[in-house]
């Protein structure tokens, strides 16, 4: 970030910013990227941060989004604002990411992300701000080589899944009615808040309940390198199994215990080979009870939970890294 930033809430009652700066890494010819390191300036307040390729044909759009915003950067709940939406969920933009518990990341000599001149990277930053509103001022690292072609293309596969859990047995408030919760998310965030409703159009079989999976196909053929989970502070457990139920299951992340302060990728070794019409099943569970635990649910009213930007909304997000012939 050229200049330090000071993050506050775009909407009352919000406690969360997310704030995307654009970066230019002086790209004048065709590069790959084998490795980045994310560099957050304030630990305390930075939730995770996310880097988007910016190709040279949407560097003019991403440029007017600064430009429209005063101070550092702009607003982004979701996403950038400057991809289409949900276009990248089987090949997301992403450079890479920074969360709790995670370092640089290198990747192996065989792989490496292809940046073409002119490029711009998009560095969204994710605020928590019940932990704080002081300045922050993160930086990205990237590590790149010549296109020599001898690497393969790493890709990044986004598994969501819905997220609805209900207020516990006894406790009540207005915001344990669904709608009024859903209401509330769309307040904070505008239309990302949304997400909630338009993930059961992608998970049908979604249920109410602590633990919510969903099943999608896999449409083109491809490795598993690298896998990672997302959940926030009510997540206890997360996986990720490669045609659960039949014969050739395999399971490429369990997390039995979920540690927000540990959300590193983890290398699937052997990689694991996925043709079309296998599936990819992403599960989560939440545990509600933890609002009594955790300090960042000090003062805050119970809820029924749904996907959500904020630290102290939910989220339930496998994530996979492959590549493809």
């Amino acid at each position: 970030m050229p200049t330090a930033y000071t993050p506050k809430a775009p909407a009352a009652p919000g406690t969360d910013d997310y704030r995307c700066f654009l970066l230019d890494p002086g790209l004048t010819a065709k590069t790959v990227v084998t490795g980045i390191n994310v560099l957050p300036g304030n630990p305390d307040v930075v939730h995770h941060v996310i880097l988007f390729r910016v190709p040279p044909d949407k560097v003019a759009a991403a440029e007017e989004k600064d430009r429209l915003q005063v101070g550092e950067g702009w607003t982004c709940f979701g996403g950038t604002g400057v991809e289409s939406p949900g276009a990248g969920l089987n090949g997301a933009p992403w450079l890479g990411a920074w969360a709790p518990g995670g370092g640089e990341r290198v990747l192996a000599p065989d792989l490496g992300m292809p940046v073409e001149a002119g490029s711009r990277v998009i560095m969204q930053v994710h605020y928590n701000l019940l932990a704080g509103r002081s300045p922050d001022q993160s930086a990205a690292k990237l590590r790149v080589a010549a296109d020599d072609g001898a690497r393969q293309t790493l890709q990044t596969v986004l598994l969501p899944a819905p997220v609805e859990v209900p207020c516990r047995p006894g406790r009540t408030g207005p915001l344990c009615d669904r709608a009024a919760a859903m209401a509330d998310v769309q307040k904070r965030f505008g239309s990302a808040g949304r997400t909630g409703d338009a993930l059961h159009l992608l998970c049908p079989e979604a249920k109410v309940g602590p633990t919510q999976t969903c099943t999608r196909p896999v449409t083109q053929g491809s490795t598993i390198r690298a896998v990672a989970g997302h959940m926030h502070l009510l997540g206890t457990k997360i996986s990720i199994i490669v045609n659960k139920g039949k014969a050739n299951e395999r399971t490429v992340l369990d997390i039995p215990i979920w540690d927000f302060d540990d959300q590193g990728s983890r290398a699937v070794t052997p990689a694991v080979r996925l043709r079309i019409g296998d599936t990819l099943t992403v599960s989560c569970t939440h545990d509600q009870s933890l609002r009594d635990k955790l300090p960042s649910f000090a003062g805050q009213p119970e809820r029924y939970v749904v996907w959500g930007e904020g630290t102290t909304d939910e989220m339930c997000l496998g994530i996979v890294m492959v590549t493809r012939p």
